[in-house]
């Protein structure tokens, strides 16, 4: 009687029997082709369209790679990075810093106004420089207490503190915008060291101190901590409040030093000085890589962000597109890039502190 069941072949090396070999089954663990996408968008992907990016317009427009463009760029980038870098060290927390137009709208007055200018007869030079730097830091440090202490969430916060720079800045405006008229600081916003915009110097002087920070302080150590899993942090004894309240300090201050370039830029202070970056900004942190959910991140990436936008604006000029299709197209790179960088994290925080 024949019995049915498994057949069995004998190792033609070794006379033992072994079975027929069977397909390997997938590993569940192997990422989607969703997720390889995903991972090259969120590490090195950014680098990648920038260079993608930088070699379309320069086929697409002959003015594109020309020196004066080149030149050009690097000023429009200089204080989209300035305001970037601040931001990226809020955004590492988790939360939002939604002042920046605001911020930038009283620095640029109290520095004009204490500048040699056409409405008052005070001129206390680089005092006057220092005073609207830290008008941004005196916003920054407000921010991030009522955040801090009254467990205000941020964007609320920042929200309300915007609107009082913006009131604060229209008293100070007086109906007319003072003209600063300081040769000195007047010539820090215009005008080259070399091949380089003395704008594009500054903000890499910023980006350089923002690196150390970021890299070699607690400040900016503790911030990827914090924004990764805030009450483990808490539990480990460190002073998560001190922190967290730095880094809104340091926010404000890449905004106020970003009033003052516009200003020493536009030769006014103006309330409307810093109309546009807020979103643009925000847009360059995500871009380059930075979670909005916090832990992930950093300066640099920001660096690429920013670039990324400053070439993409620039090259749609050149082409001639409408100027409202470029304020959707980053609306739409916006959305991509955080579908890229927050997927996997959707599960961890679900709200932006």
């Amino acid at each position: 009687m024949s019995q049915s069941g498994p057949q069995v072949a004998d190792s033609p090396a070794t006379g033992t029997p072994s079975r027929a070999s069977s397909p390997t089954p997938p590993d569940p663990t192997a990422p989607s082709g969703f997720a390889r996408v995903r991972g090259l968008i969120g590490g090195g992907g950014p680098a990648v369209a920038l260079v993608v990016l930088i070699a379309f317009f320069s086929i697409a427009t002959p003015n594109f790679f020309s020196v004066s463009n080149a030149s050009s760029l690097l000023s429009q980038l200089s204080i989209l990075l300035v305001i970037s870098i601040g931001l990226t060290f809020v955004i590492l927390l988790g939360s939002l810093d939604l002042s920046v137009e605001g911020v930038m709208a009283s620095s640029s007055l109290v520095f004009v106004l204490l500048a040699a200018n056409d409405r008052n007869d005070l001129s206390l030079g680089f005092v006057a420089l220092i005073a609207g730097v830290l008008t941004g830091s005196l916003f920054g440090l407000l921010n991030g207490v009522l955040h801090v202490y009254l467990k205000v969430p941020s964007f609320m916060v920042t929200l309300g503190t915007g609107a009082i720079g913006v009131g604060l800045a229209t008293v100070l405006f007086g109906g007319r915008a003072p003209r600063l008229m300081d040769d000195g600081l007047r010539g820090l916003g215009f005008g080259n060291v070399g091949i380089f915009p003395k704008l594009a110097l500054i903000a890499i002087l910023v980006l350089i101190v923002a690196l150390l920070v970021q890299k070699f302080t607690r400040v900016g150590r503790y911030g990827y901590a914090i924004g990764g899993d805030e009450p483990v942090v808490r539990l480990s004894g460190v002073n998560v409040e001190r922190y967290k309240v730095l880094s809104f300090v340091l926010a404000g201050t890449g905004s106020g030093i970003a009033g003052v370039m516009a200003a020493m830029q536009l030769g006014v202070g103006d309330v409307s000085i810093g109309a546009g970056f807020q979103f643009t900004a925000i847009t360059a942190v995500v871009l380059g890589g930075t979670a909005l959910v916090g832990g992930i991140g950093g300066v640099g990436k920001t660096l690429v962000g920013a670039a990324i936008i400053t070439v993409l604006a620039n090259g749609l000029i050149l082409l001639g597109v409408n100027p409202y299709v470029q304020i959707s197209v980053q609306g739409l790179v916006i959305v991509v890039a955080v579908v890229a960088t927050g997927w996997s994290l959707r599960k961890r925080v679900r709200a932006i502190k």
